[in-house]
């Protein structure tokens, strides 16, 4: 192990030197650095180095000793191919050496895994298992667990972006439920690491990784090797005058062929600009708050620099060069896209033939998308924590910089991509706060809990209050609970909804009711907060889905763009949409409900201080010194606060609320 370090890296880097000694003691560890400083190394390479000099163990079901849990799917596969090459340089360092070593094998399940890799991993453990919250829960919630009895290192990535959700509530109780396996079976609790590029407070996020025991919270190890990364971020306004967004260009036509008036937008100017910057950069990030913009973008951008190739400017042949595709210049890249569009189109930036991606929050995570050179993002990224992940994507290498361009859209959001762009350079990030006492995931986990096994009432509360989400549950709560799953219900208005466990109140034991199981694995993963249709070629492949709103408006024979590639719509089913590719043809554009991120509590108290500050002498190049904003930007920040002053004599802010009123069409009050 050692031998293949030293050959392949000049020096181990601040998270690996500092996360090291608390990981081989055995120290449940929290480890905060930012993008790129092999965080995910350091937390594999003290169980790979075990693994290495042990023995294969007897027991296949003992088999499976490194479980690394992963937020997003991309980011598990990335992974498990990041994996292969340290274990080949391992083995052939092993084989220069003399030394034998046993090569672990690697395994990946995830919500893409078919049934019979699935069943290879049961027949055959690997390892090191990489997976998902919601695979783990499956796997917990049938035979498949068995597998896991030999588990002794957890490695929970990206551990922000589950924390303060009700999947991270989820997750953690998975994780109370595996230790009890271990246990059970004879094993000892694994050890547990937390990887994270932006958390704060790091004591909350160690209470929420960590967990319980009857003493009080189980010690974690926090190993701050952040630092803040150097950034080369501006606030980019490509028109003079924001304030005349919005207003009519010419008069509405009459008649019944009549569209909507035409009204000045920005994205005349926007999109240029950022063809220009696509152009100049060898690899570009384009981030986007929605899939229906990263969509319409991504065609807009393609369709752009098709008409500039055809006046004569330079044309974009690199997936015609190798084969892989047309002279798309980008794609979109978001959640909605199946495994192989999203593999495909980050092995196609990857290798030159795209100059670049407009993507979601989908690529916000540690996915290794090479070297990109420029992250833009349009519109404020809605929180600093976000807007760190997003930039810091460009330079991913050590020590490198990162450059990013901020593209807002209008006036108010303006206000807010000055203050989060200020906030990112001084590195205050949000704070994170775990879920207290969710109690639909806690009814989700009981019935899968109860599906395979009894449990003693006082065990099964005992093994809840363990995870630091339900650590303050009170039994009023649990028995509220385990009521409403044994049927008990407050009035026969909820009488036709059927029970999923059974309640001895005598001997105080629960278990699932016929069907439990199915009912579990067929709903793993927290209760999503929207319908989504999936979206499949007549083969079976899967494209990716859309919102159950936008299938309903739609029928067959219409064509819609998904991907920036345009599928037509054969047939439509209760749950799916199947499609056939209609390359060159126009499509609608998909819209998702539900996608806008909220604002933190934090940065709307920081926008209202900011609009306090704001009004002072000297404001324009104020705002070009400490919020990166450029000529432009900063005069019309200045210009919408002085309007604003102008009609209503004050401004809201963190300590004025300001009311306003005006007449509408018909002249009454609003």
């Amino acid at each position: 192990m050692e031998e293949w370090f030293t050959t392949s890296f000049a020096e181990a880097t601040p998270a690996q030197e500092q996360g090291w000694p608390a990981i081989a003691a055995g120290d449940h560890t929290l480890v905060l650095a930012p993008t790129g400083s092999g965080k995910t190394l350091a937390a594999f390479l003290w169980g790979l180095d075990r693994l290495t000099g042990e023995p294969v163990p007897d027991d296949r079901n003992h088999r499976t000793r490194v479980l690394y849990i992963s937020p997003l799917r991309a980011l598990a596969v990335d992974v498990e191919r990041n994996l292969r090459s340290p274990l080949a340089g391992i083995a052939l360092a092993a084989e220069r050496l003399g030394v034998d070593l046993t090569v672990p094998t690697v395994g990946m399940r995830t919500g893409d895994t078919s049934p019979e890799d699935r069943r290879a991993l049961v027949r055959t453990p690997p390892d090191v298992l990489i997976t998902t919250p919601e695979s783990l829960f499956l796997m917990l919630t049938s035979q498949a667990r068995e597998t896991l009895a030999g588990v002794r290192w957890v490695i929970v990535d990206e551990i922000h972006a589950m924390a303060a959700t009700k999947r991270g509530a989820h997750l953690a109780l998975s994780l109370e439920r595996l230790d009890h396996l271990v246990a059970e079976r004879g094993g000892r609790a694994p050890q547990r690491i937390g990887l994270s590029a932006t958390q704060r407070p790091l004591d909350e996020v160690a209470r929420f990784l960590g967990g319980r025991t009857g003493d009080g919270p189980r010690p974690v190890t926090i190993v701050d090797a952040g630092r803040r990364k150097d950034l080369d971020v501006e606030v980019v306004v490509p028109v003079e005058d924001m304030g005349r967004l919005g207003e009519l260009l010419d008069e509405p036509t009459s008649g019944a062929a009549a569209g909507p008036p035409a009204r000045a937008s920005i994205w005349p100017s926007v999109h240029p600009r950022l063809l220009e910057l696509i152009r100049e950069h060898r690899s570009t990030l384009i981030f986007v708050n929605a899939r229906r913009l990263a969509e319409r973008l991504a065609a807009r951008l393609n369709e752009l620099a098709e008409a500039e190739a055809e006046e004569g400017g330079p044309r974009w042949t690199g997936g015609e060069a190798v084969g892989t595709g047309g002279g798309e210049l980008v794609r979109a890249h978001h959640g909605s896209l199946s495994r192989e569009q999203r593999l495909s189109i980050e092995d196609a930036l990857k290798a030159g033939t795209l100059k670049g991606l407009v993507a979601t929050s989908s690529l916000e995570l540690g996915i290794d998308m090479g070297a990109i050179d420029l992250v833009v993002q349009v519109e404020s990224p809605g929180s600093v924590a976000s807007g760190l992940q997003r930039i810091g994507r460009a330079g991913h290498q050590v020590g490198e910089p990162s450059r990013g361009k901020v593209f807002p859209k209008h006036r108010g959001d303006l206000v807010e991509a000055a203050v989060v762009v200020r906030r990112m350079r001084e590195g205050l990030i949000e704070e994170t706060r775990y879920p207290r006492n969710p109690l639909d995931v806690l009814a989700q986990q009981i019935v899968a809990m109860c599906a395979l096994d009894e449990w003693k009432v006082d065990d099964l509360s005992a093994l809840v209050r363990r995870t630091a989400n339900f650590a303050e549950l009170g039994d009023e709560a649990i028995s509220a609970v385990l009521d409403l799953l044994s049927g008990r219900y407050p009035s026969e208005e909820f009488a036709e909804l059927r029970p999923r466990i059974v309640w001895d109140r005598i001997q105080g034991v629960v278990r699932g009711r016929s069907g439990a199981q199915r009912i579990a694995v067929t709903n793993a993963g927290t209760i999503p907060d929207r319908g989504l249709y999936g979206v499949f070629l007549p083969d079976g492949a899967r494209v990716g889905e859309l919102d159950e709103e936008m299938v309903y408006e739609s029928r067959p024979g219409e064509t819609f763009l998904l991907g920036a590639s345009t599928w037509r719509i054969q047939e439509i089913t209760h749950d799916r949409v199947v499609v056939t590719p209609a390359p060159g043809e126009p499509g609608k554009m998909p819209f998702w409900h539900g996608d806008r991120p909220g604002r933190p509590l934090e940065l709307g108290r920081a926008v209202g201080a900011f609009l306090r500050e704001v009004r002072k002498p000297g404001a324009a190049e104020w705002l070009q010194r400490e919020h990166a904003l450029d000529a432009w930007a900063a005069d019309n920040l200045v210009r919408y606060v002085e309007e604003q002053v102008e009609a209503t004599g004050a401004v809201p802010d963190d300590r004025t609320i300001v009311v306003e009123r005006f007449r509408d069409e018909i002249g009454d009050w609003r």
